[in-house]
């Protein structure tokens, strides 16, 4: 029977998908529509959209606040930066930049002789960035001038072009680099989709980071979690997994979780992980799972994501629009001395985003600070998306601080190498040398790291991975892993397509394993 106040956990159900983010929502609903009888635990709360306020401060809910510990020479910021909590994870609050990654990106150690290679291929994983892109809607162009080879063009036209996403239009044109609308999973005109019903174009609201409040945004609480429920998917909300559940012979039978202040269990067939690359490491390190290789934790990565902002005559209202609407992929490769490459995109920002980061940024207060933010409507901002190495410094482990439910807090330590700085200081200087021919005055620059990469690699070899190609736990029965955790380089784009497609592929996977072994 229930307990008072929370609905009826199913019946041990054939697979238990842990998280509902980019990872674990297209696999849920696909394996629900193959017939599976399929649950997610999901820490966080439901965010419909009718309840999404235009408000950066109302919308503090949508991120993970719990307590990250960041250490190393660029320690990472959390929470709001790249952490999402919430059935649809972290894409509640992510701007919709879904650019493909390139067929060289999976292989930088073959073409450069550093960092790692993937054990897949672009052409794996390019039937399923289709699909993606066609049943989430994806805006962009009609010819987009670099990557690899697609299978079809984006479902709908590209989004409309903010004040800063023209300003870098011209000034990239000045000195000969190429742009393009960028790939953006908001909708430029309607769409139908399944299990939800009808999605509207975006209004331009531009407060993606804050939650979308129309369901423009192809954020996955109204796609495929959507679809997943449609099919018979149970999604439990507000329940936070503390331990995987094992048997005698070591293989993964469920979970364990708090749910409205009570721990539960719930016993399931196969246990998909998919938490991200902080909660993800942080469970299995607890129990030593999965990590006969010792690579749980190890190799994390954080894109390089330095900003530049400036002042412009032009009123560019930057709160309006797809914040990044503006994309030059001229960067990916051939910086002199860099290994891999970077993505260069225009930016919206938010009012109370922006106050911070120019405060924190600048060490601006009080007279001068409100001087410079009255001028908030002629704000313009550009920055770049670069890649990663992997290197042994950094790594997850876990600290002796215990959280409120008595679990040990996560310590990260990240420190940027000699590539990632010279690929940032290459960055800025572009930047730079871009606004000044925009006309941009009292520049300054920001730096800092995006996303949260690595930690549980995919790879062939059980003794330098923590799971095979399509996911499965090389030496943990029962186990399959599928959250960027896995990925074994960042890539030069963001990660939310890549994830995505790879959901979709170790579903498919999981699928047919589970045939061949009934």
């Amino acid at each position: 029977m229930a307990a008072e106040g929370r609905p009826a956990l199913p019946p041990a159900p054939d697979v238990l998908v842990i998280g509902t983010g980019a990872g674990g929502a297209p696999l849920l609903a696909r394996l629900a529509q193959a017939g599976l009888r399929v649950v997610a635990l999901e820490a966080g709360e439901r965010h419909p959209p009718a309840g999404i306020a235009t408000d950066e401060v109302a919308q503090a809910g949508l991120f993970w606040m719990d307590e990250r510990l960041a250490a190393g020479g660029d320690p990472v910021g959390f929470g709001r930066n790249n952490s999402g909590r919430g059935v649809g994870g972290s894409t509640l609050h992510f701007t919709a930049y879904t650019p493909r990654a390139h067929p060289d990106d999976f292989t930088l150690r073959r073409d450069t002789g550093q960092g790692v290679d993937w054990p897949i291929g672009y052409g794996d994983l390019e039937p399923y960035y289709d699909e993606v892109e066609q049943f989430i809607g994806v805006s962009g162009p009609a010819e987009y001038p670099w990557g690899g080879p697609r299978s079809a063009p984006y479902r709908h036209p590209p989004l409309p072009l903010n004040g800063a996403a023209r300003l870098m239009e011209r000034a990239c044109a000045e000195v000969g680099m190429r742009t393009s609308p960028a790939a953006n999973a908001a909708l430029s005109r309607p769409q139908e989709q399944e299990g939800y019903g009808t999605r509207p174009a975006c209004s331009n609201r531009g407060f993606c980071q804050a939650g979308c409040s129309t369901g423009a945004k192809a954020s996955l609480d109204v796609t495929y979690l959507a679809l997943a429920e449609r099919h018979g998917a149970v999604i439990v909300d507000g329940a936070q997994v503390t331990a995987l559940l094992t048997d005698a012979s070591g293989r993964v039978r469920g979970a364990r979780f708090v749910r409205a202040g009570r721990e539960e269990t719930l016993e399931a067939g196969t246990v998909v992980l998919a938490a991200g690359a902080i909660e993800t490491p942080r469970l299995l390190l607890r129990q030593n799972l999965a990590n006969s290789s010792g690579q749980v934790g190890r190799n994390f990565m954080a894109h390089v994501g330095v900003q530049v902002w400036g002042l412009v005559e032009d009123d560019l209202r930057p709160y309006k629009g797809i914040p990044g609407g503006l994309i030059s992929e001229d960067t990916h490769r051939g910086i002199p001395g860099v290994v891999g490459g970077y993505l260069l995109q225009s930016l919206g920002v938010m009012p109370v985003t922006y106050a911070t980061q120019f405060a924190r940024g600048t060490g601006t207060w009080g007279p001068a600070l409100i001087d410079h933010l009255s001028r908030y409507n002629h704000v313009a901002g550009i920055n770049v998306l670069g890649d990663c190495l992997p290197y042994d410094h950094n790594y997850l482990e876990l600290s002796d601080e215990l959280d409120a439910r008595g679990l040990p807090k996560p310590r990260v330590h990240f420190t940027f190498g000699k590539n990632e700085r010279r690929m940032s200081a290459h960055a800025e200087a572009l930047m730079r040398d871009l606004w000044a021919r925009a006309g941009a005055r009292e520049v300054w620059a920001l730096p800092r790291a995006a996303h949260t990469i690595g930690t549980a690699r995919m790879g062939e070899d059980p003794a330098s991975s923590v799971i095979d190609p399509f996911g499965r736990a090389h030496d943990t029965p029962g186990l399959w892993i599928c959250d960027n955790s896995t990925f074994p380089s960042a890539l030069a784009v963001n990660p939310a397509l890549t994830q995505m497609a790879l959901s979709l592929r170790t579903a498919d996977a999981l699928i047919t394993h589970l045939k061949e072994t009934a």
